[in-house]
């Protein structure tokens, strides 16, 4: 099993979005898929139609795999299941500091799933806390969507520098290019110099887009409704790019 997160330090990144669709590429894939919304605003799960998830109390371990499996919802798409969000989940860390080895709890969660998954995407809230923490040390990849702007550039490299902080491997910081418009200057240089400086950069771009943007409207995934649009098929690509390189 797979463990993939979403993630930005920076919000209106494409974060969710990719979440969404990357989840729905792999569905198409063949491979079991689990999406994790864990970002309290829920937008993960809305895109899915899907209510959010049933308060549970979260004491241990035990009882936070419990309450995730009794959350577990099957989508419209068969193959891809969702675990909605809750605004309880800012609790998060709360939880998190209370318990032993607490950077490590998530992973130790996510096992549980193996059995039933061949990979878990998880959407992230836009900040670092103890929750991140626990899915930085959780995740086999971190893919972080990056709009080729100067403080989207400043926030990977915060990113970068607190993965050195703490002696996280930078290795698993896969950030690619998101909402690229060819035509702005700006954006074709940074996408130009940027990636000699972190080489983990991905070469699938995804393209600025309107239908990205009908999501919420649709309330589907943008594969679903646009399965020929550039942006469906940069987010095809970006896919197929994710699974050469975590060997699934």
């Amino acid at each position: 099993m797979k463990i993939l997160s979403s993630y930005s330090i920076k919000g209106g990144v494409g974060k969710t979005a990719l979440a969404v669709n990357l989840a729905f590429a792999l569905r198409e894939a063949g491979l079991r898929t689990l999406l994790l919304d864990l970002d309290p605003q829920g937008a993960a799960s809305f895109y899915f139609r899907v209510d959010s998830a049933e308060k549970f109390r979260m004491r241990d371990t035990l009882s936070l795999v419990e309450g995730l499996r009794r959350n577990i919802r099957e989508s419209d798409f068969p193959g891809l299941d969702i675990i909605p969000s809750n605004l309880g989940y800012r609790h998060f860390d709360i939880l998190l500091d209370g318990m032993g080895k607490r950077r490590k709890q998530l992973r130790r969660v996510l096992e549980e799933f193996k059995p039933d998954y061949d990979v878990i995407l998880m959407d992230c809230p836009p900040n670092i806390t103890l929750l991140s923490e626990n899915v930085f040390r959780a995740s086999d990849a971190i893919l972080v969507p990056v709009i080729p702007t100067v403080l989207s550039q400043r926030t990977l490299e915060q990113l970068s520098g607190f993965f050195r902080e703490e002696d996280l491997s930078c290795d698993m910081l896969r950030p690619f290019f998101s909402m690229v418009q060819k035509r702005n200057k700006m954006h074709r240089e940074i996408m130009a110099d940027l990636p000699v400086s972190h080489p983990g950069f991905l070469k699938t771009v995804i393209p600025f887009s309107a239908d990205v943007e009908k999501m919420g409207l649709h309330r589907m995934p943008l594969l679903a409704y646009s399965h020929t649009s550039e942006a469906a098929r940069a987010y095809r690509a970006l896919c197929d790019e994710i699974l050469s390189l975590t060997g699934k």
